[in-house]
């Protein structure tokens, strides 16, 4: 029997068993239209709203301020598109780290008129703040930075980041995708004025996210339409979907530094383990969590070095699965040069990895580093 280990835990995870139980019982008995006016409606809204406040009790928000998606894709659409129309202003400062549903609609707006900067990271990853400051003025809508990006694993100093674009003008709205940093990091909104998050990142289903937003923003909204839980994105609510999010924030909330210190474990081993070998280079950085661990095996092609694990059982992934479909990771080429990144691989970890799954990744990355591409 084909062995299967897991890692890529970054691109999505498998729904917790508890959690898929949970919502059975949800879909039996609270299936009704949480808009209906009836006993069975109101039931359902019960259902959203106590997922809502377990939610927003965990950020410190208050409850109007959470918006449900479909993920961080709507999310961070919503937020880009949605302030366009609220300001005269024409520019966005990011970084080339960011997620393509960030990059993309960012490159639609740049075909619109709209300016795009892109801030100068340091040798460890981190924002420049020099560069930022040099970038900002009375022109500039938003700054948009990740907390953790998807690619490298590099916790961003947004803290740092976002306190620089307050102190300089208050009007300017700030927004992190912080959907590798959840159930990972412990996060604080401080100056974040906006954040998006995925539901399947963190063990529950696909299609349900979040969108957080301070009560007095103004977005134009994607979606419009029927009424929903907000003005902000129309649609039936999905009582099940809202409630199955609520039920992966318990599956974290309370260990997450427990959880943290496992895998640094796991990525400690494996970055031993890596150093043996003069043809592979670590492209996570020091400011990386451990759940993410790139490297490049110079030489050897992406592609190639994938298909040669996902042969023997072995899953992990080139570069972040939304990423468009090209030869090489953009982001590690943006950092490192094109040699890196046409070799480069990501190996993502979770708490429910085990010691076993990484031995055997290694004794595959062994047999790989000896016997070539066969």
């Amino acid at each position: 029997m084909k062995r299967k280990v897991y890692l890529d835990y970054s691109a999505t995870t498998m729904v917790d068993s508890s959690v898929l139980e949970s919502v059975n019982e949800i879909v039996k008995t609270s299936y009704a239209n949480p808009n209906s006016v009836h006993d069975l409606g109101i039931n359902s809204k019960s259902v959203i709203d106590k997922s809502i406040e377990n939610i927003t009790n965990y950020f410190g928000i208050d409850k109007d301020e959470i918006i449900f998606t479909s993920g961080s894709s709507e999310s961070n659409n919503t937020v880009i598109k949605g302030l366009i129309e609220r300001s005269n202003r024409k520019k966005i400062i990011t970084t080339y780290q960011e997620h393509s549903s960030i990059i993309s609609p960012l490159s639609y707006l740049q075909s619109k008129g709209y300016i795009v900067e892109f801030v100068k990271l340091d040798s460890n990853g981190l924002v420049d703040i020099d560069d930022l400051r040099s970038k900002l003025d009375s022109n500039t809508l938003l700054v948009s930075i990740c907390l953790v990006s998807s690619e490298l694993g590099i916790l961003f100093n947004t803290s740092e980041v976002f306190e620089v674009v307050k102190e300089y003008d208050k009007e300017i709205y700030t927004h992190s995708d912080i959907t590798q940093a959840l159930g990972k990091v412990k996060i604080n909104l401080g100056n974040i004025d906006m954040a998006s998050f995925s539901g399947h990142k963190i063990y529950t289903f696909k299609g349900i996210g979040g969108l957080i937003k301070k009560k007095n923003i103004k977005l134009v909204p994607l979606i419009h339409g029927g009424s929903s839980t907000t003005i902000f994105r129309s649609g039936t609510p999905s009582t099940e979907l809202i409630y199955s999010l609520s039920c992966a924030f318990d599956l974290f909330k309370d260990s997450i530094d427990n959880k943290y210190d496992y895998v640094f474990k796991l990525n400690n081993k494996i970055r031993c383990y890596l150093s043996k070998y003069d043809d592979i280079v670590i492209n996570s950085t020091e400011n990386s969590i451990p759940h993410i661990l790139n490297f490049s095996i110079i030489g050897r092609n992406s592609s190639d070095t994938q298909k040669y694990f996902n042969d023997r059982g072995i899953y992990i992934s080139t570069k972040s699965a939304c990423s468009s479909d090209k030869n090489m990771s953009m982001v590690v080429k943006n950092m490192y040069g094109e040699e890196r990144a046409i070799s480069s691989v990501r190996v993502s970890l979770s708490y429910r990895t085990t010691l076993e799954e990484v031995d055997c990744f290694l004794e595959v990355l062994k047999e790989y580093m000896n016997n070539g591409n066969s």
